[in-house]
This record gives structure tokens, C-alpha cells and sequence, in this order.
């Protein structure tokens, strides 16, 4: 057993909460531009200052709601600007937010906010209303909806317009009272993360949860978190990851942009110009296989795959080699510098100094490229339940192919049998309404993350496998295969069937075909009762079948977390191959290695 620990350098009052940061900004550095908003196509300063007072103004109208200290209080809406404004209002109201991914499912919505039981909800669209409405009947509790984008015609009719006008009476001074009756152990979110059970379970994290994690985040990124810098915000803010960061930066005094446009994000980096950007490895990836397809579509496919090549043994003498890059490799990659690296960097903004990653593993040769192009990515290391990032690659100490050193105030533990435990500040306390799961998860005080790493004699964690069953895509999404597998059993031509993706772009299905049922389904359209399951793989019919099964599944999850691709096997699932268990539970390690030709083909 291996340990690691991080000197607490940075500490949390028992009094502190995490709207003191709103009103110290405001006083102190009033003119300070915090948020820049997209606002018809042009983004627009918002200063600490009108941020702290529009703040005020919508948790004046929460409270003038009838929302209580502690209530919770339902925030579904895409990444924006008022996705942050409406966070510290619900904290600045005493209340405590509970994030919904905007692509959950009404199945979901529903049970987030039964489980939560939420008094109040806010989405961002019409289209999201709607699907709201179709389930808001079967939740106790929810008492007000309000809506972020009101009819084209009617600013008033929007949610931020609404609870400023409903809570324009109520003094000032209720506001501050709510939020100063706050303390560090009082809960501030309650993040559903995905389970085993196919069921989201509710993390309870706490003021002092979020500030030892920011933090900890200043104290482990200094030059990146410094006042006047700048961040653009892409990742969804229902991610702990997101959240985290974002909440750092209005801590900090940097100048954060908000942006769901993904498609449009190389023009939006290009006009904010972000001292830093956070994302999950699957952007980092496309940034580099849209610039290598362009490269090679234009002709020029030698000259990158020269410079990736430079890039890539730059990076690596600069981290192996005491001596650093000889005088030859330091001329070719002062050239393609001008040639390659520039544009590269110019796609971020062309101000970019750093990337910070998470919520999935990158691949060592692309963080070699990324550093060789001269824009660090530092890879860490978390879960919802550590308040994002437990470990972290700093700017000044990084190891490439972990995930860094323990952040501050924290202590890393690798048990006997392999899997990484966690203990500090930043580890949340409990699951809501879910004892079970608590007891089952913590122990003492140190968190079972049901990942399984190594740490070396200096302190960084490797990552080497996942003890839990849930798949991490290469976006970064947790998915629980559970969910999606019992929708598609539950078609009778159907015996077995396992979700795949970990680390890869996106959900595929290996199936395997019913030997009792197949005849009957073969009979029904006049086709030979004797014909085997592996001259079916591919036959139309057979697919359009399976297909079926699999869209009713996908009904059942959010967008991100559907099937996209799937494979009909030429056999069932046996025990005595290994692949199931007497209980017959499938044994995933070893259909992984008996079908992986069959889950590459998935993903070729």
C-alpha cells in the first residue's frame, strides 16, 4: 500500500460560503470586467459589480417564490452566462442547486428532481418546458418553472426578467441575511453522477467541499488563475469538471465566457481569446485530427507528419533528458514553429498558454504533441464525488502519463488490492437518500473511487484501470451500462448484449440473438427455421430488428450516453468460454477480448 499526501496550504473557515466571493469582488474591484456575454453575436463586459447586482436582484426573486434555506432548486440549461448568474443566486437565496444535463431524458428529469426533491426548476428553452411538462405531474414538490429564453417578442418573460420584477420589493438586506446564515458544512449542489444500478445517484457536496477544490485549483494552477486572464467555458456546466473551474475563475477575478456552440468554437476562441482552455481529451483530438485531415486533404501531409513527429520528440527530450533538446531537433522545431505550431496555436485564440483536461484519459504521443506545439495540456484526475479534481499536472511539476500529484489538502491512498482511494477536503459526504451507497463508498473518512492505479516514489498517480463497470467516452461522459443493456434484453430476439466506449468517441452494443426465439422470428417471414445466428450479422432485416430494440433503449438515456453503433455476434454469450458467470452475469473483461476485433470494427 502506497500513500501520498499534499500539504494543506490552503484552508476553509467554518463561516465561509461560496457567495462570499460575489460581494468582495464587487467591493473591492468593482470596475473589474468578470464575464464577457454573448449578447446578438458580440460579447459584451459584465463587471463584478453589475454581476454581483444582477446576482442579488434573481435570488430576491427566488426568495420572494416562497423558496426556503435549503430547498432545492432544479438548473437545466446549456453552457451560458446565466448558467453561473443563476448558481451563486440560488446560493445567494440559501438554497442549493441541482444541476440537470439539458439532454437528460424526461425519465431522468423525473427522477432527479422526485429523488432531490426540488421545490423549484429552471430551463432554458421552450423545447426543454416541454419535455418538462410531460413529467412535472408525476413529481411532489416542484412549485415554480421558470424558463431562461422567453418568445422572441417578450424579454419580460424571461426567467432572470421575471424574478427580478417579483422580487423587486424585497429589501436588499433578506438577501445577506439568507446567505451569511450559510456555512462551510451547509450543502451547496447535489450532483447526480451515474451508478451501477443504472440510477443517478445524488452527491452531496458542500460549501466547503467547492471551496477547498478552488483552491486548491489557484494553488495548483498560479500563473493560469492569475486576475486579468481569461477563460472560455464549452464543457457542460452540469459537470463537476466545468463547475469547478468556472467557480475558480470568479474566485480568481478572471474574465470567463460562456459558449454551447461547439460546432462554431474555433470562431468563438478566435474573437474571446482565452488565456486557457478547459476541455475533455476528445476536443484535444479533434482539434488535431481536423488540423492533420487538413494537412493531408491540402497536400501537405508530409510537412505535419514531420512536425507532429518534431513535436512529439521536443516534448519528450524536454521531459526525459536532463540536457533537453539537442541543437538539431531545437532548429527543425524552431521551423515548423513558423510552419505548423503558430496555426495550431492560433485555433485556440492565439493567447493560449495552457490547456487543463480531465474527466477521461489522454493518450500520451497527443499530450507530447500538445506540449511540443508549445500549448501544455496538464491531465488530472476526479470524480463528482471529489469535487473534480482530487490530482492534477501543475505547470511547474508535471509528469506525462499520470494524472500530477495530489492537490492541495489532499491525500491519495493506493489500497492492496489496487484501487485508488481518496481523503481530504474536497471528498463530498454522502449520497442523498442513499445510505447504502454512502456506507459502501466511504470508510473512515477515505472515498473508493473503483479506479485502480499506481503511484511512483515522487508523488503522481497513474491511472491503470477501472475497478466499477462504468464507461468514461473519450468526451468525458459517464455512462452506466445497466440502463441501456436491460432496455435491449428486454426484446425477446434478443439473449445478451454489452455496452462498449470506454475511452472511445462514442456508445456502441455487441448483441447476440435469442437461440429459443430465432426460430420463430425466421418462421414469421418465411425463411428457413435452421438458419444461424452468424448468417445473420448482416442481413437487413435482422438489423432493422435489433435497431428497433435499441431505439427504445436509447429513449431511456440522454443524448450523449446513446447507442450509435452495434454488432450482431455469430453466438451467444457461454460459460464455459467465460463469458458469463453461473448467475449468468456477463464477464466483460472477457468478451472484450474474445469479440475485440468485432468492437474495433465498432469504432473503424
Amino acid at each position: 500500500m502506497r500513500e501520498f499526501s499534499a500539504p494543506a496550504t490552503v484552508t476553509v473557515a467554518a463561516e465561509e460560503n461560496l457567495t462570499d466571493m460575489v460581494w468582495a469582488n464587487a467591493e473591492r474591484f468593482g470596475d473589474t470586467v468578470g464575464f464577457r456575454r454573448r449578447v446578438d453575436g458580440t460579447w459584451v463586459d459584465v463587471t463584478t459589480a453589475e454581476f454581483a447586482a444582477q446576482v442579488l436582484a434573481v435570488a430576491k426573486g427566488l426568495i420572494a417564490a416562497g423558496l426556503r434555506q435549503g430547498d432545492r432548486v432544479g438548473l437545466m440549461s446549456r453552457t451560458r452566462y446565466e448558467w453561473t448568474l443563476f448558481d451563486f443566486a440560488i446560493w445567494s437565496a440559501g438554497c442549493v442547486t441541482v444541476p440537470i444535463y439539458e439532454t437528460s431524458s424526461a425519465d431522468q428529469i423525473e427522477w432527479i428532481l422526485g429523488d432531490s426533491e426540488a421545490r423549484g426548476l429552471i430551463v432554458e428553452t421552450p423545447e426543454h418546458r416541454a419535455e418538462v411538462n410531460t413529467i412535472i405531474g408525476n413529481v411532489t414538490g416542484v412549485e415554480h418553472v421558470w424558463q431562461i429564453d422567453g418568445p422572441v417578442d417578450d424579454e419580460r418573460s424571461t426567467a432572470v426578467a421575471e424574478l427580478t420584477s417579483s422580487g423587486a420589493e424585497l429589501e436588499d438586506e433578506r438577501v445577506h441575511e439568507r446567505r451569511r446564515a450559510v456555512g462551510a458544512e451547509d450543502t451547496a449542489t447535489l450532483i447526480y453522477t451515474s451508478g451501477t444500478t443504472g440510477r443517478p445517484k445524488g452527491c452531496v457536496l458542500t460549501h466547503r467541499n467547492m471551496l477547498a477544490e478552488v483552491r486548491g485549483d489557484l494553488d495548483a494552477f498560479p500563473q493560469l488563475m492569475r486576475p486579468g486572464n481569461s477563460m472560455l467555458m464549452f464543457l457542460p456546466m452540469a459537470h463537476v469538471l466545468a463547475r469547478a473551474i468556472s467557480v475558480s475563475c470568479v474566485y480568481a477575478r478572471l474574465t470567463l465566457g460562456h459558449t454551447s456552440d461547439v460546432k462554431d468554437l474555433v470562431n468563438d476562441l478566435g474573437s474571446f481569446r482565452p488565456t486557457f482552455v478547459l476541455a475533455v481529451p476528445r476536443v484535444f483530438e479533434k482539434v488535431y485530427n481536423t488540423a492533420k485531415q487538413k494537412a493531408h486533404s491540402a497536400g501537405k501531409g508530409k510537412i505535419f507528419d514531420a512536425a507532429e513527429a518534431t513535436a512529439v520528440a521536443y516534448s519528450r527530450a524536454k521531459a526525459e533528458s536532463t540536457g533537453g533538446p539537442g541543437l538539431a531537433l531545437r532548429a527543425k522545431h524552431f521551423v515548423f514553429d513558423k510552419l505548423v505550431y503558430s496555426k495550431l496555436r492560433a485555433s485556440l485564440g492565439g493567447r493560449c498558454v495552457a490547456a487543463v483536461s480531465g474527466g477521461a484519459p489522454l493518450g500520451e504521443r497527443l499530450t507530447h504533441f500538445y506540449f511540443g506545439v508549445g500549448v501544455p495540456i496538464l491531465e488530472g484526475y476526479g470524480l463528482t464525488e471529489t469535487t473534480a479534481a482530487a490530482a492534477v499536472n501543475v505547470e511547474e511539476d508535471y509528469r506525462i502519463g499520470t494524472v500530477g500529484k495530489p492537490i492541495a489538502g489532499t491525500t491519495i491512498r493506493i489500497a492492496e488490492d489496487g484501487e485508488v482511494l481518496v481523503k481530504g477536503d474536497v471528498v463530498f459526504r454522502r449520497y442523498w437518500n442513499n445510505e447504502a451507497a454512502t456506507e459502501e463508498s466511504l470508510e473512515d473518512g477515505w472515498f473508493h473511487t473503483g479506479d485502480l492505479g499506481s503511484l511512483d516514489e515522487d508523488g503522481f498517480l497513474r491511472i491503470t484501470g477501472r475497478k466499477k463497470e462504468i464507461i468514461v467516452t473519450a468526451g468525458g461522459k459517464n455512462v452506466a451500462p445497466a440502463v441501456l443493456e436491460d432496455h435491449i434484453r428486454a426484446h425477446p430476439l434478443i439473449s445478451q448484449c454489452m455496452v462498449v466506449g470506454d475511452q472511445k468517441p462514442f456508445i456502441g452494443v455487441l448483441v447476440t440473438l435469442d437461440p429459443e426465439f430465432l426460430p420463430s422470428w425466421l418462421a414469421e417471414r418465411g425463411r428457413p427455421t435452421d438458419t444461424p445466428a452468424s448468417d445473420l450479422a448482416e442481413d437487413p432485416e435482422m438489423r432493422a430488428e435489433v435497431q428497433r430494440a435499441v431505439d427504445e433503449a436509447n429513449q431511456a438515456v440522454s443524448k450523449a450516453e446513446r447507442i450509435k453503433q452495434f454488432r450482431i455476434l455469430p453466438r451467444d454469450f457461454a460459460e464455459d468460454r467465460g463469458e458469463m458467470t453461473p448467475s449468468l452475469k456477463v464477464k466483460r473483461n472477457k468478451v472484450a477480448e474474445n469479440y475485440a476485433s468485432e468492437i474495433s470494427a465498432i469504432y473503424s
